[in-house]
């Protein structure tokens, strides 16, 4: 293998663990991005706290709290397609069972979070 090859080689390793670096911060944005949406619905409670009727002002901080739970589970497949694809080299790719349970996890405080707005 002349040094050419071994060069062009290296340059794809490197891409391909850049990728997966890169796969990582998409998710951890995504899930930021659902926490977000859980902060609204939060902040949606607080301000129509005395609307009447209340289910309409819950009704729209349901929506936010099941749009957080889309989006952790879009971030979680996603990610898992993407770290499935790819070959690691040096970079060292979170588990596909972690971004699994760090996407369950959100989910269900996103849906107890929901409960509790609704129970309010």
């Amino acid at each position: 293998m002349d040094d050419k090859t071994k060069m062009a080689e290296n340059r794809t390793d490197w891409a391909e663990d850049r990728t997966v670096l890169a796969n990582e911060r998409t998710f951890a944005g995504w899930m930021r991005t659902g926490m977000a949406s859980v902060a609204l619905a939060v902040g949606l409670k607080a301000v129509f706290g005395p609307f009447q009727p209340t289910w309409i002002a819950k009704s729209i901080s349901l929506i936010f709290i099941l749009t957080a739970i889309l989006i952790f589970q879009s971030a979680r497949r996603r990610a898992c397609k993407t770290v499935a694809r790819l070959n690691d080299h040096r970079a060292e790719p979170v588990p596909q069972h972690m971004i699994t349970l760090l996407s369950f996890i959100f989910s269900v405080a996103a849906g107890a979070t929901g409960i509790v707005l609704w129970l309010l």
